[in-house]
């Protein structure tokens, strides 16, 4: 069983970019700032510090950018998406065959824990759990560059739902 740790190390609280940190994520990937990325990258962003929605899929931040600006077209908005999760600035979640689930990427790293029935993500961090993957990748002979743990179960809300 695992220590506990202090809430304060185990949930992620959303972090705060301003309009400039936007333009240089999207000039560092050598696109024009156009007002359409910007819009998308600020409804990604909108999503994680108004509602604490963190995590979206393309049609559910299609949806939020459509709202605001009728022109922008889902390929528009899921082509960005890609160019930011290719590029290391928006983290892809998935699930099995469910739609994937974007988040811009934090500078603190994180894990997840993902509920099965009703798709409510929880991010976490422990001590314990990172340095066993080191160990691990050491072990086979790895110099880990980056990882996502994604872990699978029921919420305490669904498991109470199926009793």
């Amino acid at each position: 069983m695992l220590p506990r740790q202090n809430d304060e190390n185990i949930v992620r609280k959303p972090e705060r970019y301003k309009e400039e940190d936007f333009k240089k994520i999207i000039r560092s990937m050598g696109l024009k700032v156009t007002a359409q990325r910007l819009l998308i990258i600020h409804c990604l962003h909108e999503s994680e510090i108004k509602s604490g929605e963190r995590h979206v899929t393309a049609q559910e931040l299609y949806e939020r950018v459509v709202k605001k600006d009728t022109s922008v077209g889902f390929a528009t908005v899921y082509r960005f998406l890609r160019d930011l999760a290719d590029n290391n600035f928006v983290t892809e979640v998935r699930m099995g065959a469910q739609a994937s689930r974007y988040e811009l990427t934090t500078k603190e790293h994180h894990d997840h824990l993902t509920c099965t029935r009703c798709r409510k993500i929880v991010e976490f961090e422990n001590k314990k759990i990172e340095k066993l993957q080191l160990q691990v990748a050491e072990y086979f002979g790895f110099v880990l560059t980056g990882h996502i743990l994604e872990l699978y179960g029921l919420c305490s809300s669904c498991q109470l739902k199926q009793e």
